[in-house]
């Protein structure tokens, strides 16, 4: 089972971690000699050895477990590589800062990455899903509540609600990016005071370099960014868990409303042939399961104490990238089963017709309301439904047999309460509505 997708992970490879704590260097590097806190003759070489390929990353693994994390090892060894072209320009590797600006801000450039893939994923989902909503305004289906038929609706509304619920999370991850994605940069104690009166002159060339905004001040043990970021890719989740369950549930024998797509070796059973499972939104679901929990851990971590915490950074580490390639991988495989759904509009219709008429029962008593009065209406349909269940008989029937019903309502009148589509409210003006926004 797929449950994440490769190319969210690519951004949290090893090697890809290292090479943005290297970019890290390379920027602090550039950024001091041009504000003359490193000789300029310094830049070049360490820029050079800036580059993930030239170590090994076992080698830098195995050394982080007593180190404490990867860059201390990271920062020794790309010393030793300075050393080997300029021993002089080796003195300035990592001038001024500490571990965690290497660390978090990489996080932060890898994150950088990760919102811009979500999205480019959303904005083709909402797209698949408005035209969806758009075809389908006029697509019956059974709305359900507590699990059991309530009103008809259309199917172009459900997907509305879909877009509208995925709109906002793409709003709200535009939205953060800029309180989220900003540059780390304080040195041991957060104060920079390793650089004296060159401390913000420093920071402000390495945000340019990085094309980071720099913040107000560091943000050490602060961790209100990353755990945003990990609340909204939560968010995300969640919302696409809600569309895995619901199309999983049409999916079902006895619905059979919508299926995944078929294709060789796709959803078959080891043991019966006949069935044909959603592997897509089992995928889905799973995620879903897993990343609360996660999202949950991140929440934890942000007890962190005073000027450098003690495990609840650390826990950071994993679980962030963790949470982002599960909700990643979520995404990607909605998009794109989304378009290739097939949908079964006669089997949306049987099914309305299941409760033999029931399901237009509120159509029927506010018609009846306001004709006969609301409680003499409601008296009368609930004989008449009572009688279709115990006759096995279609409430339609029953009340064309019905000798007050003849008296005040025409056949005609009758009729049209039975056609779904004559009581689905404003699903169209909220279709309408939804796909402008998303549009605008």
């Amino acid at each position: 089972m797929k449950l994440s997708s490769s190319t969210y992970k690519d951004l949290f490879t090893a090697r890809a971690t290292l090479q943005t704590m290297l970019d890290f260097e390379a920027a602090l590097a550039r950024a001091e000699a041009a504000t003359g806190v490193i000789p300029k003759t310094a830049r070049g070489p360490i820029a050079l050895c800036c580059k993930a390929e030239r170590y090994d990353q076992q080698e830098i693994a195995a050394a982080a477990e007593n180190a404490g994390n990867t860059a201390i090892p990271l920062i020794k060894l790309l010393t030793a590589e300075v050393g080997e072209i300029d021993a002089h320009a080796a003195r300035y590797v990592h001038w001024g800062a500490t571990s965690q600006d290497m660390i978090d801000t990489g996080l932060i450039l890898q994150l950088r990455d990760a919102f811009d893939l979500a999205d480019r994923h959303l904005a083709a989902l909402c797209a698949t899903l408005a035209k969806l909503a758009e075809e389908h305004r006029a697509t019956s289906i059974a709305a359900r509540t507590w699990m059991q038929q309530a009103l008809p609706t259309t199917l172009g509304l459900k997907f509305a609600g879909w877009l509208d619920a995925l709109h906002r999370q793409r709003f709200r991850m535009a939205d953060a990016r800029s309180r989220i994605l900003v540059l780390q940069f304080g040195g041991a104690a957060g104060s920079l005071a390793a650089l004296g009166d060159k401390g913000l002159e420093v920071s402000t060339a390495l945000a340019a370099e990085l094309k980071l905004p720099s913040p107000d001040l560091p943000w050490h043990t602060e961790r209100d960014r990353v755990v945003e970021a990990a609340t909204l890719f939560g968010l995300l989740m969640g919302t696409l868990g809600k569309m895995a369950r619901d199309l999983s549930l049409m999916m079902q024998s006895e619905l059979a409303e919508v299926a995944e797509p078929a294709a060789p070796g796709r959803g078959g059973s080891s043991t019966l042939p006949h069935k044909r499972n959603p592997v897509t939104c089992a995928a889905v679901l799973a995620a879903a399961t897993r990343v609360p929990g996660l999202v949950s851990t991140m929440l934890s971590a942000m007890v962190q104490e005073q000027e450098r915490a003690l495990g609840g950074w650390q826990a950071e580490w994993e679980t962030l990238p963790q949470i982002i390639c599960l909700t990643g991988g979520a995404l990607e495989q909605m998009m794109t089963l989304m378009p290739s759904l097939e949908i079964d509009k006669s089997r949306m219709l049987a099914n309305l017709e299941a409760t033999r008429g029931l399901i237009y029962s509120e159509s029927v008593s506010m018609l009846f309301a306001a004709r006969l009065g609301k409680t003499k209406a409601h008296e009368l349909l609930e004989k008449a439904s009572q009688q279709a269940i115990k006759e096995n008989k279609h409430l339609k029937e029953i009340l064309l047999e019905d000798a007050t019903v003849r008296a005040h309502f025409a056949n005609s009148d009758i009729a049209k309460l039975f056609d779904p589509l004559s009581y689905i409210g404003m699903a169209n003006e909220f279709i309408t509505r939804t796909i402008k926004t998303v549009k605008e």
